[in-house]
């Protein structure tokens, strides 16, 4: 470090600094899921609600399923790691406990996310309508650093376009899955099918998102060049 030139020079002819790169695939895919722990702990308050639920009565399984829920995030703080996805599951298990004890149905531990995902799938879709998809706002703020450049893009507002109505599709479709086993009362059913359908869905329109939108910037990047 006390040798004659400094190492700026180097660092200016090679371009934007490293702050400007955008996050690789899987780095952006990790930070949204919360890594394989991510995954793991967000489905473990449900699991257990069901098994105790089947096994036992409602009270326990809401005991245990928030208990659950209480010891993973304190858990994760011990450890100073980020409590995002531990907090939001914590959450939507007490919503759904209190909902569920209210009322003295299982399957009412369901209904906060039935709902929440009606309401998200027609703000997907009515994000469209109004022509603002709203998947193309939330690419700008967890990976574009706030910037909208794609707003002036046409061909990134139609891709954003086509993946809002993707996902707003999926969403309403894997809702309506549940909606039916709520409303038909098969609680136990209607806890796999959380399960089953709440992170593997969600992962794969990342994935997809993630693809297409790279590949149609790395497209736009390099077709000047070309020209």
């Amino acid at each position: 470090m006390t040798s004659g030139q400094p190492p700026t020079a180097k660092t200016d002819a090679a371009g934007p600094p490293d702050e400007e790169r955008m996050p690789t695939f899987a780095e952006q895919m990790a930070e949204q899921l919360g890594g394989w722990r991510g995954l793991v702990e967000s489905g473990i308050p449900v699991l257990v609600f069901v098994l105790v639920n089947v096994i036992f009565e409602l009270r326990p399984a809401i005991i245990a399923a928030v208990g659950v829920a209480v010891a993973i995030a304190v858990f994760r703080l011990t450890q100073r790691k980020p409590v995002r996805h531990a907090v939001n599951g914590l959450f939507g298990v007490g919503i759904g406990a209190f909902i569920a004890l209210r009322s003295g149905e299982a399957r009412d531990f369901y209904l906060p996310g039935i709902l929440y995902g009606v309401a998200y799938g027609v703000a997907l879709l009515a994000s469209v309508a109004i022509r603002q998809p709203l998947v193309g706002w939330l690419w700008s703020v967890i990976v574009g650093g706030g910037k909208s450049d794609w707003r002036h893009n046409p061909v990134l507002v139609r891709t954003f376009n086509w993946l809002t109505i993707l996902w707003g599709v999926v969403w309403l479709t894997k809702v309506g899955v549940q909606a039916a086993l709520y409303l038909a009362d098969m609680e136990t059913a209607l806890g796999v099918a959380r399960l089953a359908l709440g992170y593997p869905p969600y992962a794969l329109l990342l994935a997809i998102t993630i693809w297409v939108v790279r590949r149609v910037t790395r497209t736009e990047v390099a077709t000047p060049a070309s020209a």
